[in-house]
């Protein structure tokens, strides 16, 4: 996924019950992953594909959650939704760039990248490769949704 992981993180915060900071959780969460990519262009020089990262391993995350999750309950329960509507975007974001990119879904016990599709480079920048693939339809489909989610908050407000 090139541009749906917000709009997929709005419709995971609209999903999620009405609390406090439940969207901005979620809008948090499901653009998290791709901070690397600060680390990959500017300090690692692309020295290797950036979902190799940690942060694009859902087993670190899968740790994080075992270890945040019961201390949030416990010290500060009225931010669970908040908390769940975090790593629920983020768990989209990763299921989201399996589908056209790749993500270690077995790490730590493999560093495999897992992808459904594989793009091939057919134009002469990776990213219009991307554009015109058919997967690109499925970031289309849900930027239409959040924006008709968006759209349709607004009317009833």
């Amino acid at each position: 996924m090139i541009t749906a992981h917000l709009p997929a993180g709005y419709i995971v915060g609209r999903a999620m019950p009405v609390a406090p900071w439940v969207m901005a959780a979620a809008l948090a969460g499901s653009v998290l992953p791709d901070f690397d990519l600060i680390w990959f262009y500017f300090i690692d020089d692309r020295a290797f594909h950036h979902h190799r990262y940690w942060v694009h391993a859902p087993g670190f995350w899968l740790i994080v959650a075992a270890a945040s999750l019961p201390l949030m309950r416990w010290r500060l329960p009225r931010h669970m939704p908040a908390a769940w509507a975090f790593f629920a975007a983020l768990l989209v974001h990763l299921i989201l760039d399996s589908l056209a990119g790749s993500i270690m879904w077995l790490w730590p016990f493999d560093d495999t990248l897992y992808a459904l599709v594989q793009v091939p480079a057919t134009r002469s920048h990776w990213v219009l490769s991307f554009l015109t693939h058919w997967t690109f339809a499925a970031e289309l489909a849900i930027w239409a949704v959040a924006i008709t989610f968006f759209l349709r908050q607004r009317r009833l407000a």
